[in-house]
């Protein structure tokens, strides 16, 4: 959706069963974002909520028209409302939290003060958290050390949700899936600098937390993913070719060794698994490698239909146009 920019700040939290948080979640931060000096707007998008969520939010955006409520018609998850509130916000700089209470609306100036530096996403980092240990820190630990090794980017705190970004940053992102996490890590394939600052955590006093164990699993999957939207996802012959050569040249050098002892060495190629393995691992690579050239001309195809580029510019340099100096007839 596009939509003028015409604010200073949008506040973009997603929602899902956090009646009983957003009253006062909604008094903390008109009285933070009345502190800053900036136009604003508060944008709740309710994900489907089974509580009084959304008419908490119905009531709030009555007293207050500076509240917008999305609403979806199911839950769609926290990736798709992050989504729909940078496709709807209209600040030139945008921040978003948990509606849970345990973002802190005071770091607002923290995180801005950074953009204004000239970065154009600033992550918070749960420095001191109020989580169990084994069932949210540790694996939190553990995917923010891997996270930062596969992509590059290091940050202390990917799962935290509070986060600054400049408006043209998120607008020329798309997020599926359970990315929401990963925006920094897919934001630098477009080159943008990227700072982190330690945050206030707080423990959450109402509602129950939506975090299971089972969405590690997510994590590590989705991990893969944007390795790939990073390195591969406009040279995609060069992950699936690596494999088919990596496979058809182990096939190709046993074929050539079975080959030697059948022909010269006179062994018999009955009941040897070994044989059956070459054959296989040569075929998986032709058609590794056929893959690739398929994912070649559909990632060239999609570009050029969608009038896609490859590259992101961040300004342009150039002279004013040329003089008309031809003499006159």
């Amino acid at each position: 959706m596009n939509m003028a920019k015409t604010l200073g700040l949008s506040i973009v939290i997603p929602v899902y069963n956090e009646a009983e948080n957003l009253e006062p979640l909604y008094r903390e931060l008109a009285g933070q974002c009345s502190k800053l000096g900036r136009t604003y707007e508060i944008l709740f998008i309710d994900d489907g909520s089974k509580d009084d969520s959304f008419a908490v939010l119905k009531g709030i955006q009555k007293r207050d028209k500076k509240v917008k409520v999305i609403r979806f018609r199911k839950n769609f998850g926290q990736t798709a409302a992050m989504s729909a509130g940078f496709d709807y916000a209209r600040g030139e700089i945008i921040i978003t939290l948990d509606a849970d209470l345990q973002n802190d609306p005071k770091d607002f100036p923290l995180l801005l003060s950074k953009i204004e530096e000239g970065y154009d996403i600033v992550a918070g980092w749960r420095r001191r958290r109020f989580d169990k240990f084994l069932t949210r820190r540790l694996p939190s630990i553990m995917a923010n050390w891997l996270i930062s090794r596969i992509t590059g980017v290091k940050l202390h705190d990917y799962g935290c949700t509070l986060k600054a970004f400049r408006h043209e940053v998120v607008k020329s992102i798309k997020l599926y899936g359970e990315l929401h996490r990963f925006i920094p890590a897919i934001a630098s394939n477009i080159g943008v600098s990227i700072a982190e600052v330690a945050v206030n955590h707080r423990p959450r006093i109402h509602g129950k937390s939506k975090y299971t164990i089972f969405r590690a699993v997510k994590v590590v999957l989705d991990i893969i993913t944007v390795k790939f939207l990073l390195s591969y996802s406009t040279k995609p012959l060069q992950i699936f070719g690596l494999c088919g050569l990596i496979s058809g040249g182990i096939g190709g050098i046993l074929l050539l060794i079975l080959g030697y002892q059948r022909l010269i060495l006179k062994v018999s190629m009955a009941n040897r698994p070994l044989l059956l393995l070459s054959i296989l691992l040569t075929i998986l690579g032709i058609q590794f490698i056929t893959l690739g050239l398929l994912a070649e001309i559909m990632v060239r195809a999609y570009h050029e239909a969608a009038g896609k580029t490859t590259y992101f510019v961040r300004e342009v340099l150039e002279a004013g146009p040329a003089k008309n100096n031809s003499p006159k007839a």
